[in-house]
């Protein structure tokens, strides 16, 4: 996905679109990996209000933390969880 330097301590500063376009590519991920729980989190996050997509980001990242065969998307997750505050 390219997003293999950022860290947690040097995130990238994400925009609305740059959130939504993360989302899709994360929920596009955990479908290919077999996670339905998850597809269904993220799907239709293209037109979710900000606060609901907020809500479907913690959520997602509650149901795949403690699973060490889901790190990478865990990561992203959390990488997208930093920049929720640029939602508008």
């Amino acid at each position: 996905m390219g997003w293999e330097n950022e860290t947690l301590r040097f995130p990238t500063n994400l925009d609305r679109a740059a959130i939504v376009a993360r989302l899709v590519k994360i929920r596009e991920s955990a479908q290919a990996s077999g996670l339905s729980d998850l597809v269904s989190m993220l799907a239709g996050i293209e037109s979710m209000p900000s606060a609901q997509i907020g809500v479907r980001v913690i959520s997602a990242m509650t149901s795949v933390q403690d699973k060490p065969e889901f790190k990478s998307i865990a990561t992203m997750l959390e990488m997208v969880a930093v920049n929720l505050k640029n939602l508008k």
